[in-house]
This record gives structure tokens, C-alpha cells and sequence, in this order.
């Protein structure tokens, strides 16, 4: 292309390039590619005036992936979700319009406004925010959303009562990998495992278990907190169909029934997006490295293959496996 060169102060012929670049954030340095002109000519590189890449943009998309921080988009879909306006969710918040207007457009939110964020996107919190501020909307809208939010609440506890009652509360030991149920990661775990074409069910519970016991083995924690038991078909995550159960009645994860010469299969394909903020940078690569590694494995084949794992030989059915095999995985 050709452009101004401002070195040569004449119309040179310039190329794009990328170079590598560490840019700190909050004391962390991360790497980003930041781009530039270079002129064919006198060699020298610039930043490019028509271009709209901010490598502090990147670099705090990439601090918020890392460390579970709320993006931009997800701050603004949470507002109009609830058909707020930015003066009207700050005035919730108690926050200035300005301080929301910024993190909606990339600015990197401190602790302490994370946190309400977090607290915020709950319903039964942002019911009682919004009963708290009564003025801050109109009374059509603070009515609306008092009953919406009602809704979700009681959506929310019926939910939470299932999950107590089906899968019990248990302490993070070495059967969970150290780490309490996490519903949000197992949630969110399945429907990037999920995503199209989709993946039978038989292997998806293999592909959880894997994942798990990778993360497990190269970090001395698991992905999900879920606990995986000895079944026939191979590790599974205890209770897997109360989970799968919840996904597809919320309409995220759909089943489709595949027949086969001697049964009929379900392979389970995901509708919504995986909220991937929830996941930390090890976690991220452990699902990928999962997903690739096993990508050519059909059911039968990675059934096969999970029947050789230590942890399911040691083992009988309906066996909780101990997270202390993740040391003798095969991948």
C-alpha cells in the first residue's frame, strides 16, 4: 500500500506488520501483537492513524480472560438484558455514570467494582439493589423489573434445591479434585465441548472427565470441582444427567436422537455461546488440548480407550474415582 511516510514526509510505499510487545498490566505483563506501518524505504515503522487497534485494549481483554474479570460486552448485555439505561444501572450500582460508561467501552474495572458486578448479575442481589433504589427508575420500570427479578429468584432457589437435593454439598477433597462444584465452569465446560456439530453423550462425559483430571494432574486442581464415578460405559460425572438435564431445559444444549444398528444415540449440541471469562488461562488450554486430542475418537473409541485408565480399573461400578489417578492419566 501506499501511504505518507512520516520520516521521509513523501508518499512511500508502506507495509503492515505485527511485532510482539509486553505491555503491564496491574504488574502482570502480557504479550500482545501490536501492529504498525513500516516504509519500504527508509525502514522506519509507525503507528497506523487509520487504524483502530489499542494494544491496551488487548492487553486488558486478555487480564480480564486470565483472571475471571467481567468483559466489556457482558457488563453491557447485563444492562440491556434488563432494558436499562447506563444513568439508570449506575444509579443502581451507586456508581457515576461515567465509571460505567468507561468499562462498558474498555476501561479495566477495579476490585472493588468487580465484585459488585458479580454480586449484581445475580437476581436475587439485583432485586434487592433495585429495591434499595426506588427513585432511580421510573415507577412502570422499577414495578416490571421488581417482578422479573422476583421470577428469576425463585427460578434461581427452585434450581438451587434441586442441585442440593441431587447432587448433595460436599467439601473440596482429593474426589473433587480440591475444588467445590462449580456450576458455572461444568456449565459453561459443556457447551464448548458442545459446540457444533456436537458430541454424543457417551463421549462428552469422557471428554469432561479427561479435561478434569488433566487439569488436575499438570495443576493440583480440577476444572469443575464435579465428582466422576465408575459406570459401564466409563467415567462419568456423578449425576451427569441432572446436569444435562438443567442445560436443555434452559434450551442451551439440545439432543439429538442418531440411530445405530443395535441402539439409538444422543448427541448433544449447544445454543448458546460458553461464557469462557468464567474459565483462568490453564483451564482454557486444558479443554482445548482435550477436545483436540480426542477430536477423531467417536464414542466407542474413547469408551475403549477410558477402560484403560488406572482409575477405572481400580475401580467398581458406581465407584467414586479418586482425583489421586489424574498422576497416571494416559494423556
Amino acid at each position: 500500500m501506499k501511504g505518507i511516510c512520516p520520516f521521509c514526509e513523501e508518499e512511500r510505499i508502506l507495509e503492515h506488520i505485527t511485532t510482539p510487545e509486553k505491555i503491564k498490566v496491574r504488574g502482570e505483563l502480557i504479550e500482545v501483537e501490536s501492529q504498525f506501518l513500516k516504509c519500504v524505504s527508509c525502514g522506519n515503522t509507525f503507528d497506523n492513524p487509520q487504524s483502530e487497534f489499542d494494544p491496551l485494549v488487548v492487553a486488558y481483554r486478555e487480564y480480564r480472560r486470565r483472571h475471571g474479570i467481567t468483559q466489556p460486552e457482558a457488563i453491557k448485555q447485563f444492562r440491556k438484558r434488563y432494558g436499562l439505561t447506563q444513568g439508570e444501572l449506575s444509579a443502581i450500582l451507586g456508581w457515576g455514570i461515567s465509571t460505567l460508561n468507561r468499562y462498558e467501552n474498555g476501561s479495566l474495572q477495579d476490585d472493588a467494582h468487580e465484585k459488585i458486578l458479580r454480586l449484581a448479575m445475580k437476581p436475587e442481589n439485583f432485586l434487592k439493589l433495585i429495591e434499595e433504589a426506588p427513585s432511580a427508575l421510573s415507577e412502570d420500570k422499577y414495578r416490571r423489573l421488581i417482578e422479573e427479578l422476583q421470577k428469576e429468584e425463585e427460578e434461581s432457589l427452585s434450581f438451587e434445591r434441586i442441585i442440593e437435593l441431587h447432587f448433595g454439598r460436599y467439601e473440596p477433597t482429593e474426589s473433587s479434585g480440591y475444588k467445590k462444584l462449580d456450576l458455572p465452569r461444568l456449565f459453561n465446560a459443556i457447551l464448548f465441548l458442545c459446540k457444533e456439530p456436537g458430541v454424543m453423550k457417551t463421549k462428552l462425559n469422557k471428554l469432561l472427565f479427561y479435561a478434569d483430571f488433566k487439569h488436575f494432574k499438570e495443576y493440583a486442581v480440577s476444572i469443575t470441582g464435579a465428582r466422576y464415578a465408575h459406570i459401564p460405559f466409563g467415567p462419568a460425572p456423578d449425576n451427569y444427567d441432572y446436569y444435562f438435564a438443567a442445560l436443555k431445559g434452559s434450551g442451551e444444549l439440545t439432543v439429538e436422537e442418531i440411530p445405530f444398528p443395535e441402539y439409538t444415540g444422543e448427541k448433544y449440541v449447544s445454543h448458546r455461546k460458553p461464557d469462557l471469562s468464567v474459565f483462568s488461562e490453564s483451564e482454557l488450554k486444558i479443554l482445548a488440548s482435550v477436545k483436540e486430542y480426542f477430536n477423531d475418537f467417536n464414542a466407542s473409541s474413547i469408551t475403549k480407550f477410558s477402560h484403560d485408565e488406572d482409575g477405572y480399573k481400580e475401580t467398581s461400578d458406581g465407584d467414586i474415582i479418586s482425583y489421586k489417578y489424574a498422576t497416571k492419566l494416559k494423556i
